[in-house]
């Protein structure tokens, strides 16, 4: 049975600073990851329809979203958000002080930038905001619906960012590869704004089931959480921020014992449990690169909604009637007291008066678009020390449910399975369709493999739900 053994010990020498801050031109799995065989056929049957995600390899992404790393405060996400010379203005998930790594941040962002462009500018200037994810739509429909001349500059041939809806006749519902929920739906409009679209939306309660790689349906006790509380009370009263993997070790939290209960289940198994199902997920990185200070240790909300009606409603309806020049890489941004100058891919060029800049965070580290002159060393220092998490997606539809439960949300404790969060969408929309989630270390490693082994991956991580064969009559 699978131990993460590496809590006690391991994470020495380790610079974590040095990792978060450097993000190679095309992300690659960490060469500190153990490779997997690969899986043996599973008893699960296959799916009708599959789709997977792959945000680390996407090239206009490079992850999934920003993440408090180690070193990282929640101070550098507003040096981000700061204009430079009233020319140069910041928006984007990562800029959000309160909802950072959720779509209202970034739509919030977005509002925001635009706001500022609105206190520094003149009616009728020439506004250009690079990015067609929700932030920049949300600030180029601002702008322009206060008067300014606005251009939306994005590298890819689709709007949406990291919003990317499947709209497809053999699927019976709209998916989502990008962010399926609202978060905290009780502290944003986000959800207002969906119903005025007509974008149907669910509640989404938190009734979990959890099994063992046996199958049998266990309780989740507080072990789990109750050594994570006991190790970042610990690294509170430190002098400086570690990883939840060393607050962990160092405090003694992960001393658990190894020997399995009656279910087959240790009280380190537990600990794993958390740390897969809740804190890899909210971050996308493994505990060896989390902020012990500030992460957060809660996964999702009780006013939480899920979306079934297509988030990219959202993007299209702020993109109507708004100058969009697609499938244009930014290249170089200068900018001076006289305005900016954007260099693109193909040699040509673009003058503003003003930029909105909504470039994901793990493209701004890659360097890919040259600043001149260089960003302040507040923007710098925050773009190095935010993290960047990786969090994946499959989909899978089948022909009939293959499963017993009607929960809506699933996880599994113990064994070596990469998907431990699915999603049961039999409840929210009575069709036979799960999505699988998986994140930090697995998500980078899965997304180097083929779409065979990726499936084969996630149908051995389903076979705990399998509903038990009927007894012969």
């Amino acid at each position: 049975m699978k131990r993460r053994t590496f809590l006690i010990g391991s994470v020495s020498g380790l610079s974590v600073l040095a990792l978060t801050a450097c993000v190679p031109p095309s992300p690659t799995p960490s060469s500190t990851l153990t490779p997997k065989p690969s899986p043996t056929a599973s008893l699960v049957p296959k799916p009708a329809m599959m789709r997977r995600t792959s945000w680390s390899a996407d090239p206009f992404a490079r992850g999934s979203f920003s993440f408090p790393a180690v070193g990282a405060t929640p101070e550098q996400r507003d040096a981000l958000s700061k204009p430079v010379q009233d020319r140069l203005f910041f928006a984007g998930e990562a800029t959000s002080p309160d909802f950072p790594g959720t779509v209202q941040g970034a739509r919030e962002s977005g509002l925001r930038a635009a706001r500022e462009v609105g206190a520094a500018a003149t009616a009728g200037e020439r506004i250009a905001v690079i990015g067609a994810g929700i932030a920049g739509l949300s600030a180029a429909r601002a702008l322009q619906d206060a008067g300014f001349d606005v251009v939306v500059v994005e590298a890819r041939d689709r709007i949406g960012g990291r919003i990317n809806t499947v709209s497809d006749k053999k699927w019976p519902f709209p998916i989502e590869l990008g962010p399926s929920f609202v978060r905290h739906s009780g502290q944003t409009s986000l959800d207002e704004e969906l119903i005025r679209l007509g974008v149907a939306t669910a509640p989404f309660g938190r009734t979990v089931e959890t099994r063992t790689p046996a199958g049998l349906v266990v309780p989740v006790p507080d072990i789990g959480p109750q050594a994570v509380a006991a190790a970042l009370a610990w690294a509170v009263d430190q002098p400086a921020d570690v990883s939840i993997a060393r607050a962990l070790a160092d405090s003694g939290a992960s001393k658990l014992s190894t020997t399995d209960a009656d279910t087959g289940i240790s009280d380190t198994d537990w600990l794993d449990h958390e740390i897969a199902a809740v804190l890899d997920l909210n971050a996308g990185a493994s505990v060896d690169l989390q902020s012990a200070w500030y992460t957060s240790t809660v996964l999702g909300a009780d006013d939480d909604r899920i979306v079934l009606g297509g988030f990219s409603t959202l993007v299209t309806d702020a993109a109507a009637g708004i100058d969009l020049l697609d499938s244009s890489v930014v290249t170089r941004l200068a900018y001076s007291d006289e305005g900016v100058s954007l260099r693109l891919g193909n040699g040509e060029s673009l003058g503003a008066d003003r930029v909105v800049v909504t470039i994901p965070l793990g493209v701004l580290k890659t360097k890919v678009m040259e600043f001149a002159p260089p960003l302040p060393f507040a923007h710098r220092g925050a773009i190095a020390a935010l993290g960047v998490g990786t969090l994946d997606k499959i989909w899978l539809q089948f022909d009939q449910p293959f499963w017993d439960t009607e929960a809506p949300l699933w996880t599994t404790v113990g064994g070596d399975g990469d998907f431990k969060v699915w999603i049961n969408m039999v409840p929210l929309t009575g069709e036979p369709v799960l999505m699988g989630l998986v994140a930090a270390e697995s998500a980078l490693r899965l997304a180097e493999v083929d779409d065979d082994e990726f499936l084969a991956a996630a149908l051995a991580s389903l076979e705990p739900f399998l509903a038990p064969a009927p007894t012969p009559k």
